[in-house]
């Protein structure tokens, strides 16, 4: 497969993914906490730079730029587990979210970017998986294929 028809599925996956976060949040109320907004921008970090790649035929520059929100996304959703696996190191409000609240984009899109929820809340899982298991297994997938287009002989 092109690595351009790739890119393109990479984004529409991340959109994807955040819209199913959206929903989620509106329909479910599941309230996003500091660590999950963080892998949203993470998602949407992917999501631009493979679309800049497709779009101006350079794969290479938009899966290493990709690279950095897979593997940022990564990092956040593995510490994220930590926390749910460790909930009596929380006390509560992370400092994070008042940083978090205080960006132009959540104040822009607050019912994207503002954290509302709580680290360690556990919600019903989905398929057998918790929403932050999903969104590893999410972000280690992207990256492979990031990492894989980045780095194949051919565009």
């Amino acid at each position: 497969m092109k690595s351009r028809t790739l890119l393109v599925l990479i984004a529409v996956s991340c959109i994807g993914l955040l819209s199913f976060a959206l929903y989620l949040q509106h329909f479910k109320d599941m309230q996003p906490c500091p660590l999950c907004v963080l892998q949203r921008y993470a998602y949407l970090v992917i999501a631009i730079a493979s679309l800049i790649g497709a779009i101006s035929n350079k794969p290479k520059l938009g899966a290493g730029l990709g690279l950095i929100g897979g593997l940022a996304g990564a990092g956040t959703a593995a510490h994220h587990l930590w926390v749910q696996a460790h909930p009596a190191v929380s006390c509560g409000r992370d400092p994070l979210e008042a940083a978090l609240n205080q960006l132009f984009t959540a104040q822009w899109l607050p019912s994207m970017f503002k954290a509302d929820g709580m680290c360690t809340s556990a919600y019903d899982p989905i398929l057998g998986l918790s929403i932050v298991q999903w969104s590893m297994a999410w972000f280690t997938g992207l990256t492979l294929v990031l990492i894989f287009i980045a780095f194949r002989r051919r565009a």
